[in-house]
């Protein structure tokens, strides 16, 4: 038998875990998976907001691959989630809790996409539907666990863990992916008693880039920090009462789940990550947005599998979110299609040693296309060796910074010579990247930069080449413009 439990959180920065760090913040059945799994200290994600980030996770390909680069916009029509893909194999898909991948506003449009089972569909908008109106505002308010203490019963989190246990309990004997989508810790963080008052006194643990004012960062950055820059944060104190208690509390509904999952598939893949993470101060910034820092983009990744992969592993090299379709796939002894762009972690899974991924590539265009704030469209694309990391700000000045020896990114390298190298094989890495997976915004532009201004494109006609999809598990092949005939190679000569 098959199983495939993959179990996500929204806004968990790895730091929220005490299996990463030792803040005070409790998240006891975590730590336990962590015990049992391969964590994965150098895991990020594709893009530092909601709805990007969990298009990489599910379909394998880019956001800027898939159509969502941006909050409320929904994935391209030719594009097929691991749903409908392992769907196609045999195998029973539910997919429980957030999905933000519909184009539809924060809470989804509550119908079931193809490839994933309908009965047990639940987004936020099924949820609230459920709700009377008076209900329905209640549960939008952080307010709400001032004026009087919610039952677990009320919150999403609850009912997604209840549903997520029904299916466990009633499908012992088929393959499946199962996958388990909290909202929580994300605001508005309802959470019933002791969880909301847990944290009533707590300080989270300040780092040194509390102290970044962004001098010599880009000039986006310092407009997003305003009248931060002018604070002194020597006294700042980090409290955020209900996101904190939020936070154990949806470990303690893990906790629910990871107790079934041992009664009835205790044989599974079970995967566990986050979207995105939160600044909570640090570089003078708060929430996520258009920025490469690790506050925003690491994310925690557990992965445990019984005969695979040894418990209380560390894995020290990079991977990503795009990894984890072909992981699925390859665990599941299906082909890798060859329209996806991640790598399978399943060799590094049997063999912590082993490095998957020379580097892994994070991009942004737009926080939201609903939304005129957030400071609009701010195109990033970054990549990220296992210790440099290379930021490209499009509209702005450039990134570069050396985590080994500056991990909290205060120190921009961007214009030191003795970074040449480094600096310009991450360059030439990016604009590879860019090539190889179609990014619609790739141009000479990305290569001609401030820093270098010896750039190996044409400004018209950048490479000359033509690159065509290939998607043939689910479309003929393209036909080739010059000839009306299947194309016998993708990329070519324009």
């Amino acid at each position: 038998m098959s199983k495939i439990i993959l179990i996500m959180t929204d806004t968990q920065r790895a730091d929220m875990l005490g299996c990463y760090q030792e803040t005070g913040l409790k998240t006891p059945f975590l730590d336990t998976l962590a015990s049992e799994s391969m964590r994965f200290t150098k895991a990020y994600n594709t893009q530092p907001v909601c709805g990007p980030a969990r298009s990489a996770i599910f379909t394998g390909l880019f956001p800027h691959s898939n159509g969502i680069t941006t909050n409320s916009v929904s994935l391209y029509g030719n594009v097929k989630t691991i749903g409908q893909r392992l769907k196609d194999y045999g195998y029973h898909t539910a997919y429980i809790g957030k999905w933000h991948l519909d184009g539809g506003d924060y809470f989804g449009l509550g119908t079931c996409p193809e490839g994933w089972d309908p009965d047990y569909w639940y987004d936020m908008k099924n949820y609230l539907e459920e709700l009377p109106n008076d209900e329905r505002l209640r549960s939008r308010k952080e307010q709400t666990m001032l004026e009087e203490p919610i039952s677990s019963d009320f919150t999403f989190g609850h009912r997604v863990s209840n549903k997520a246990i029904d299916f466990l309990e009633k499908h012992t004997t088929e393959d499946y992916l199962l996958v388990i989508s909290y909202d929580e810790p994300h605001h508005p963080s309802l959470c019933p008693e002791p969880y909301a008052s847990m944290y009533k006194d707590y300080t989270f643990p300040v780092t040194p880039n509390i102290f970044d004012y962004l001098d010599g960062k880009p000039e986006y950055q310092k407009q997003w920090a305003g009248k931060k820059l002018n604070e002194n944060p020597s006294d700042m104190e980090i409290k955020s009462q209900f996101f904190f208690g939020c936070n154990t509390y949806i470990d303690s509904e893990i906790g629910r789940v990871l107790r079934t999952i041992k009664d009835y598939a205790d044989d599974a893949l079970i995967i566990y990550t986050s979207d995105h993470g939160d600044f909570l101060e640090s570089h003078h910034l708060t929430g996520k947005g258009p920025a490469a820092y690790d506050e925003i983009t690491k994310i925690p990744l557990l992965i445990k599998c019984k005969g695979i992969v040894e418990g209380n592993t560390i894995y020290k090299y990079p991977v990503s979110h795009i990894d984890l379709v072909p992981t699925i796939m390859d665990f599941a002894g299906l082909k890798i299609p060859q329209w996806i762009d991640g790598q399978s972690l399943l060799q590094g899974l049997k063999n912590h040693t082993i490095r998957v991924n020379d580097c892994i590539f994070i991009e942004f265009e737009r926080y939201e296309i609903d939304h005129d704030g957030f400071g609009g469209y701010q195109p990033l694309r970054g990549v990220y060796d296992g210790r440099f990391k290379l930021v490209l700000n499009l509209l702005c000045s450039d990134e570069l910074y050396d985590l080994e020896e500056d991990p909290y990114e205060i120190n921009n390298l961007i214009d030191n010579t003795a970074y040449f190298d480094i600096r310009s094989q991450l360059h030439n890495r990016l604009l590879r990247w860019q090539n190889d997976t179609r990014d619609p915004l790739r141009g000479y532009y990305w290569a001609n930069r401030s820093w270098c201004r010896e750039s190996v494109y044409d400004p018209w006609n950048h490479t000359g080449m033509t690159r065509q999809r290939e998607h043939e598990e689910y479309e003929t092949r393209q036909l080739d413009y010059d000839t009306g005939l299947p194309m016998k190679k993708a990329v070519r000569p324009k």
